[in-house]
């Protein structure tokens, strides 16, 4: 087994071992878990580098955290501190079980909801996922958001003091679960969107948060006690969009837009599913974001002569529903593409977004699509003031020297 499974292993069951202790052993203090949890994976590394791989080596990481965990039962300071106010009315002596993947299942359901608590900020919700439910790193956090991890320690600190405070909910009713579904989704998207328009520079990073999103909706897809078409709705829209994750990367500058993508890039395999996911989504009776930027989506993988005009009258119902300067500005650039580049320039300028430099970049194009090259260059010179992150400034740089070159 060489080190990049090894790694593998310790970030899947990472979380694992977390659920199980904070949901099966009913440890409220997330802290105390990612403790034990840690101590264990260290153990593991010192005594697998000597001895070899065990053949079964999640068992033998259960089994090494059962009994750090009685380990620290038996410390009176600890017992006293910690975990006796943790465990309330459950028994002193902890029993040896076989930790079975039902086990493991309800235990990760339980932790996605408790660490979603809507009472935890959108930065905060973020990072606890992607450390507690992902197994990343607060360095690879870091990375991935932007960020450095001083930040991250503290986001995620102040999520587990929101935890314990409210404390840990075990045994949720099915309609507990059902009436904060609607936020987890919203983090599972945010989370998506993190390693979707993340730095390109961070490409191993950004596809993983992509798939660990992915991972947490099927899971949710999995449950028999949820309504499946926002489910569906969702895993649509982050297949359509994975798909193309190869292919907005392979431009010599790094990231590319949609219309300067090689096509042929798009993973075909992706796409089949995102369909199939979309056909299930029409099941419910309800119409939801999901529902309608997994259209957009879908259509963006067509190449049919109703394509644009369908792209339109979605971000039309969209707004209805979604307001925001991102879809209004995307909407646009339909508008350009199914009616008219001069009305799509009217409207855009009526959006106002002059402290963003998506919007220069937006007009921009449009102005390349209207073939003005002085304005496209006026507009990108914009966007280069406004632009924080040297990757965007590098993009922006390499269409002027392409406009200036012409």
């Amino acid at each position: 087994m060489d080190n990049k499974q090894l790694s593998q292993i310790f970030k899947t069951e990472y979380s694992n071992l977390i659920a199980v202790l904070s949901n099966y052993y009913r440890l409220k203090d997330l802290q105390l878990a990612e403790d034990i949890v840690s101590e264990t994976f260290m153990r593991a590394m010192k005594v697998w580098a000597h001895k070899g791989v065990p053949e079964f080596p999640k068992a033998w990481l259960y089994k090494v955290a059962q009994n750090l965990l009685k380990e620290h039962h038996r410390r009176e300071k600890i017992y006293k501190e910690k975990i006796t106010p943790e465990l309330g009315a459950q028994k002193q002596e902890f029993e040896d079980v076989v930790i079975t993947d039902k086990i493991i299942e309800d235990s990760q359901l339980q932790m996605i909801f408790v660490v979603c608590n809507p009472e935890i900020s959108r930065e905060s919700q973020l990072c606890i996922v992607l450390r507690i439910l992902c197994g990343f790193s607060t360095e690879e956090i870091a990375r991935a958001l932007l960020s450095n991890k001083e930040t991250i320690n503290k986001r995620i600190y102040r999520a587990k003091k929101v935890i314990k405070h409210h404390h840990l909910e075990i045994n949720l009713s099915p309609d507990q679960y059902i009436s904060r579904l609607e936020n987890v989704l919203r983090v599972i998207y945010l989370i998506f969107n993190e390693g979707y328009y993340s730095s390109v520079n961070e490409q191993n990073i950004r596809f993983e948060i992509c798939w660990e999103a992915m991972r947490l909706a099927i899971f949710l897809a999995e449950q028999e006690i949820f309504p499946k078409s926002t489910i569906y709705a969702l895993l649509a829209l982050m297949c359509f969009h994975a798909s193309r994750l190869e292919a907005r990367i392979s431009g010599e500058n790094g990231d590319l837009l949609y219309h300067e993508q090689d096509k042929s890039k798009w993973n075909k395999d992706l796409i089949l599913k995102g369909t199939k996911y979309l056909h299930l989504s029409a099941s419910g009776n309800e119409i939801t974001k999901y529902h309608l930027e997994a259209a957009i989506a879908f259509w963006h993988t067509m190449e049919t002569k109703e394509k644009w005009n369908n792209i339109l009258q979605l971000y039309n119902k969209l707004l209805t529903i979604d307001y925001s300067p991102i879809i209004a500005m995307n909407r646009t650039y339909a508008l350009a593409r199914a009616k008219s580049i001069q009305e799509a320039i009217q409207e855009a300028y009526k959006l106002l977004l002059n402290d963003n430099h998506y919007y220069f970049c937006l007009l921009a194009e449009l102005y390349h699509m209207a073939m003005d090259e002085h304005k496209e260059i006026e507009y990108l010179n914009k966007a280069m003031e406004l632009a924080n992150k040297e990757y965007e400034k590098k993009l922006i740089r390499a269409k002027l020297e392409k406009v200036k070159g012409n």
